[in-house]
């Protein structure tokens, strides 16, 4: 699990002072519905969008740290499921969406359609 207090629907930013850096450790707690992207239809991955809010503090955090397409690393938990992916930008809203591959889904017995609770935790801030 996640240390520190988790707010549901909030950002939740701790100061951590480790012996060799100071890092923000920032958390979010949320409920979406699972979506197939209309380009990605032939796979096996579903979507699930942050709050738009939410990603505007992300990105504004995580300044000029960027991977390939504008990908953040993430831990991710839903329901019994945790794992080490990455988000990444969305369509037009502004939103990061984070991908929920088929394993996850099958385990947490989740479709399309269905919604999460979902917790990310940015790795790379």
């Amino acid at each position: 699990m996640f240390p520190g207090p988790v707010c549901r629907g909030h950002r939740v930013t701790a100061e951590i002072v480790g012996p060799a850096c100071e890092t923000a450790l920032v958390v979010v707690v949320f409920d979406a519905q699972l979506w197939r992207w209309d380009a990605r239809r032939a796979d096996s991955w579903a979507f699930v969008s942050l709050p738009v809010d939410a990603s505007d503090e992300i990105r504004d955090l995580a300044g000029g740290v960027r991977r390939g397409f504008g990908s953040l690393r993430v831990r991710v938990t839903i329901g019994g499921s945790n794992w080490t992916t990455s988000i990444f930008p969305g369509g037009g809203n502004g939103s990061y969406v984070l991908p929920v591959k088929r394993p996850v889904r099958k385990a947490e017995a989740l479709d399309v359609g269905d919604t999460a609770t979902v917790t990310v935790e940015l790795i790379d801030v």
